[in-house]
């Protein structure tokens, strides 16, 4: 069952699964993040030390997205309030072009 809170994060093309975390407590999850507590944590806690790097002052964490890139997928981090969204999405490798 599709929420409000996830209806966009099961659109995103070559997802392969997501988070939404609030607090350190998964709020929603599927796919290959499915119950995934111990990536919520580490994510918090990547978010947490990212938003001690302000430069100014203000209520907005000091980024747009995170990105944690891996070989053959990536994490895509945002933060919305006091909810983050996590989203896996599968790498396309692309092969060099013989000329």
């Amino acid at each position: 069952m599709t929420t409000a809170l996830t209806q966009g994060l099961e659109r995103i093309p070559d997802q392969l699964g997501y988070l939404v975390i609030c607090d350190g407590a998964v709020l929603a999850s599927a796919g290959d993040l499915e119950n995934a507590e111990h990536t919520a944590g580490v994510i918090s806690e990547l978010v947490a030390t990212a938003c001690s790097f302000r430069l100014q002052r203000g209520p907005d964490p000091p980024f747009k997205r995170l990105s944690v890139v891996f070989g053959e997928h990536t994490f895509l981090v945002t933060v919305s309030g006091q909810k983050i969204f996590v989203v896996k999405r599968q790498n396309h490798v692309r092969e060099p072009v013989a000329v």
